[in-house]
């Protein structure tokens, strides 16, 4: 019986739709979990999603080439994902403008923390150039990043699970975070999420409101733009001080 049941798996493992089915059986377990728990934030369907699949990898024994073979559309698809986020942009255009200013300085700053301080943590635990391309690259969107990582020499299968991490420890956090700090200008939560969390960040904050989730794909898409034109320049120079 145990004999039959491993030459079913080993058919079904050889067909490209297996770990793209899983996929989004998974991700809509944990939708329907966080709906039972009220929209709890430890029950974040990607977090869900994510530990269902790698359990399920990590018992059959399956590589992330092979999963990727067949979950390929889902990556594929984020790009437009990302792009369609200019329909809540349009809808909260008059207030994006009038606060043109703070939040291109905000996104100077952040940008520049975010990279600096992934990248100087890589080089204090002592990991490799790879290893510090894919940290620091951790605060921007996943097709953004792994675009980002294979141009620059880093690893895209570390840069995705940083991205996804740093993501889901965002969604968690954030609004405790935000109540601790009292912060309750939904402009404001959206693009400090959008910043640090990227696309899941993103979706955590259309919980909040729609003008959180719009501020949030705004923070999101100049965030990955400005890191994805300095970082080329930025890593080398940190590279260079480094080896003072």
């Amino acid at each position: 019986m145990l004999e039959r049941a491993t030459l079913v798996w080993q058919h079904l493992a050889g067909s490209t739709l297996l770990w793209l089915a899983l996929t989004l059986l998974a991700y809509q377990f944990g939708v329907w979990l966080q709906r039972r728990l009220r929209g709890h934030a430890l029950a974040n369907p990607v977090l869900v999603a994510v530990a269902l699949l790698s359990a399920l990898l990590l018992l059959s024994g399956t590589s992330y080439a092979s999963y990727m073979n067949g979950a390929g559309l889902i990556h594929f698809l984020l790009g437009p994902a990302t792009v369609a986020l200019a329909i809540p942009l349009h809808a909260n255009w008059p207030r994006l403008k009038s606060m043109a200013g703070p939040l291109l300085l905000v996104l100077l700053v952040a940008s520049l923390v975010a990279v600096v301080s992934a990248w100087g943590l890589g080089a204090w635990l002592g990991a490799g150039p790879e290893s510090r391309i894919s940290l620091a690259i951790k605060s921007i969107t996943t097709p953004i990043a792994m675009a980002v990582t294979e141009r620059l020499g880093g690893l895209p299968a570390l840069t995705a699970v940083l991205v996804i991490v740093t993501g889901i420890v965002g969604g968690l956090c954030a609004e405790a975070l935000y109540r601790w700090l009292r912060i309750d200008d939904d402009a404001v939560r959206g693009f400090a999420l959008g910043l640090a969390a990227h696309g899941l960040g993103t979706a955590r904050a259309f919980q909040f409101s729609e003008q959180a989730g719009a501020f949030a794909a705004l923070g999101m898409g100049l965030n990955g733009l400005l890191t994805s034109f300095a970082l080329p320049w930025l890593l080398p120079w940190l590279e260079r001080l480094l080896a003072r």
